[in-house]
């Protein structure tokens, strides 16, 4: 919908004489019904007065379309300000226009996010360009009249009171967001570059025409959005549906299409923690959009979308498909059926009204189901970790009937998380009194748990297990309070017994934190680590949960002030006290609960409480695998000074013949699936390096990669360039591979993968076929310390032989 449109002649007269603001204040009325804030009002004067100054200009076509205040369609995206036209091809133009009032602004270090004052105070809000850049993507891919009319878009903001030369804002930090949509600041100077912008762009006016034709056009995904969505989930071992997983999939995808016919369908889709609900929603949210439907995943936590967008692409800037991913709380005013699909994930997180302050909206599910043909909701019950929880299965079920919808259930059941272990689960609950099982003792021979004696020992672990894959992470319950959201300096959690101190993850990183290298010793929260995994979990568990007896107390006085999972529980005591002291039990149990099993691989806890540790290590047997490396066992190596001169010319691209003069060099730190289609890798991404030595022959799949330790100096010195090759043929047996393992590290690198000589020894089966019965990666060095990595039948399946090694360039 479009609040305002005129060709610029006409929008000049209502500016100079018709006061503009109130025009688009009647017009706003007539179509919407409702009317908009003093502010809002001032806003239109004061910013579309600097426009009519832009536009004021013979070098603007007279009959360029002007429309102001464009409403996105299936979004809650509003445009300020369009111009339309023609290029000087004869193309259809649109320039998009971010208008702000603002004067100041602050750099933050979240990607495209500034801080901005306003009347109550100042608040993060997205870059200028950003935001305007954002509604074009969300344009180009979902509009068909600009994907299939060739509808050329060109954001840009407009910062009419901001003075140059404004270095927050045009940090370089931000210089991805203005170079792809620049910015225009105060001054006569700025608003020359603004229109000498408008005229490279607009040559011919088309009387609205692009417009109008936006305004009409189908919302439906561009097959590109859909082809590019299919290939950021090809070969991304993070979401490979297995088992159950799969049916789950399938079954979402028979009910999405039968609500295409009219009949409206909702999914219930229950599993406990590592049963797969994200894998599964992320897999919908790209299917749905292949298939030409309008789809979003929506979670109520920031950190989940944000690191699945991030995982998604690659990439943790604001992308394409950052609209794809939504809050919860934003579908107050959509219409009935806006979207084909919305893919619920946390759906237990839900609440009843949305808004900061809670007040607006009828009741999140209500506004889900009605906002789509087709709605699934992925639920765990005990995830409820607040009094304002309210998703569960009987809610939804109940306002499915209001709309007619039919209801089906399904549930996720297979254990990918904890090791795959039911058992380590069943025994949380039950030494967290959440349900009563049959697993009183945990067997750490299958998973890696351990109670700590300290908060340093915790912090210690974590961080070396981190240096293996960036996926180990501490977090706590809310005993403590968030000093540093006012003073960067400060520090949260402080043990003075025990000389530690750390921070809340919430202020650098923010949702992010899970998947930033730097975070590692910051401690994260519920709501940042909730429907997420890392291998290694470091649990800190407070003062509101302790053991007595053999009997779990929950202590909800003991929560810090700041804590707004439990706000609203004294009132709800003084009218209901047994009510209010069954939910924050479960609330407190359920926090825990979640939080111990965010690992994959292992859980670490420290306890404030004594007894409360003795209840847990006492309660736990066995030892862990002698098989998988300790950590870290040797350190380090340092670079020789050497290392810098590489034996390989950086040719510029425009050189480069790919495997012919060139080969890739890549760090051996990169993701997993890359080598694999190393004839598909990005030229962009990488330096092509030709050898220095012409007597080198290089071919196809070949790559130069650097390997850093002594472990097999006798053959490749530490920092050597090397040449490698992909999909090596032949027998492996005593060649020097490069490997790559999940659940092991190397001794020296602490990565995941290893350079090493092969050996296998096989055994026969009776069908006459052959398996390994065991994989010896050994090294070769002069240093007798080194041992071999040696693994068996059970261990294999997580190693892949990556390379082989060719030659160490001289």
């Amino acid at each position: 919908m479009i609040i305002y449109q005129a060709e610029k002649q006409q929008f000049l007269t209502d500016v100079f004489q018709n006061d503009i603001e109130e025009v688009v204040l009647d017009q706003y009325r007539r179509r919407t019904g409702g009317s908009v804030s003093k502010s809002q009002v001032q806003a239109w004067a004061s910013s579309l007065a600097y426009m009519g100054k832009v536009l004021n200009d013979d070098g603007v076509p007279d009959d360029c379309g002007v429309a102001i205040e464009y409403t996105i369609p299936q979004s809650a995206k509003r445009v300020d300000f369009l111009l339309t036209g023609k290029t000087a091809d004869e193309r259809s133009c649109m320039i998009i226009v971010e208008l702000k009032q603002w004067s100041s602004a602050r750099k933050t270090d979240k990607d495209a996010v500034v801080w901005a004052r306003f009347a109550h105070g100042e608040t993060e809000v997205s870059h200028p360009s950003y935001q305007a850049w954002s509604y074009a993507a969300l344009l180009q891919g979902f509009n068909e009249a600009v994907y299939e009319g060739g509808i050329q878009l060109v954001p840009c903001a407009y910062l009419h009171n901001y003075p140059p030369p404004a270095d927050a804002i045009t940090h370089d930090f931000y210089r991805h967001h203005v170079e792809r949509a620049p910015l225009f600041l105060e001054g006569a100077d700025e608003r020359q570059r603004l229109r000498d912008f408008i005229r490279q762009h607009v040559r011919q006016g088309d009387k609205g025409h692009a417009l109008y034709e936006v305004e009409k056009g189908r919302i439906r995904p561009s097959k590109s959005l859909a082809d590019g969505l299919l290939g950021m989930l090809k070969g991304n071992e993070e979401f490979v549906l297995l088992d159950d997983q799969k049916l789950v999939f399938e079954a979402a995808m028979k009910q999405a299409r039968k609500a295409q016919n009219g009949e409206k369908q909702v999914l219930i889709v229950e599993g406990g923690p590592g049963t797969g609900k994200s894998v599964v929603a992320v897999h919908l949210l790209v299917a749905l959009t292949g298939a030409g439907l309008v789809a979003k995943y929506v979670t109520k936590n920031a950190a989940p979308r944000a690191v699945f967008e991030a995982r998604l692409t690659g990439s943790m800037k604001k992308t394409e498909i950052s609209h794809m991913f939504s809050g919860s709380g934003a579908f107050t005013e959509t219409k009935p059926d806006a979207f084909d699909g919305l893919v619920v994930d946390e759906a237990h997180r839900l609440n009843e009204k949305s808004g900061l302050y809670g007040n607006l909206g009828d009741h999140q599910v209500k506004e889900l189901i009605r906002a789509a043909r087709f709605t699934v909701f992925f639920l765990d019950e005990a995830q409820k970790v607040t009094l304002k929880d309210v998703g569960d299965r009987e809610t939804i079920k109940h306002w499915a009937r209001e709309f007619g919808a039919r209801v089906k259930e399904a549930s996720l059941a297979s254990q990918f998380r904890c090791n795959g272990s039911d058992g380590y689960l069943a025994w949380v609950d039950r030494n967290l009194q959440v349900r009563e099982t049959a697993n009183p003792d945990l067997d750490v021979a299958e998973f890696d748990f351990r109670v700590v004696a300290s908060p340093v020992e915790l912090r210690n672990l974590i961080i070396e297990r981190n240096k293996e894959r960036n996926r180990a992470r501490m977090v706590a319950g809310y005993c403590w309070g968030w000093p540093s959201k006012k003073d960067p300096a400060a520090y949260d959690i402080v043990m003075p017994d025990h000389d530690f101190k750390a921070r809340w993850n919430l202020t650098q990183n923010g949702s992010l934190w899970i998947v930033s290298p730097e975070s590692v010793s910051e401690v994260g929260c519920i709501h940042t680590c909730q429907g997420l995994e890392v291998d290694y979990v470091g649990v800190i568990i407070g003062d509101d949960l302790i053991v007595r007896n053999g009997q779990v107390i929950t202590r909800p006085e003991k929560r810090a002030k700041s804590d707004k999972t439990i706000r609203g529980l004294k009132s709800m005591a003084e009218c209901d006290p047994v009510n209010a002291s069954r939910q924050a039990d479960a609330i407190i149990k359920n926090t825990y609960r979640t939080l111990m099993t965010r690992g994959m691989k292992g859980c670490y806890v420290y306890c404030t409480d004594g007894e409360t540790a003795e209840h847990f290590r006492q309660r736990i047997r066995g030892t862990r695998p002698t098989q998988i490396l300790p950590i870290r066992t040797l350190p380090i190596p340092a670079l020789p000074d050497a290392a810098n001169d590489r034996p390989f010319r950086v040719l510029p691209m425009g050189e480069v013949v790919r495997f012919r003069n060139a080969v890739p060099v890549i760090p051996l730190k990169i993701a997993a699936g890359t080598f694999s289609s190393i004839q598909s890798l990005d030229d962009n991404d990488l330096e092509w390096g030709a050898p220095v030595d012409d007597e080198v022959s290089i071919g196809p799949d070949m790559f130069i990669a650097q390997v850093i330790g002594e472990s097999m100096n006798r053959t490749i010195p530490n920092g050597a360039w090397c040449l490698f090759r992909t999909k090596p043929q032949g027998t492996r047996q005593g060649k020097i591979v490069l490997a790559q393992h999940r659940d092991i590290s190397d001794p020296e690198t602490g990565g995941s993968f290893t350079v090493k000589v092969y050996s296998s020894e096989k055994q026969v089966g009776p069908d006459g076929g052959w398996t390994h019965r065991r994989v010896v990666l050994s090294p070769k060095s002069h240093d007798a310390t080194y041992q071999p990595i040696i693994l068996d039948e059970s261990a294999q399946g997580t190693v892949s032989i990556v390379a082989e090694f060719i030659d160490v360039l001289a």
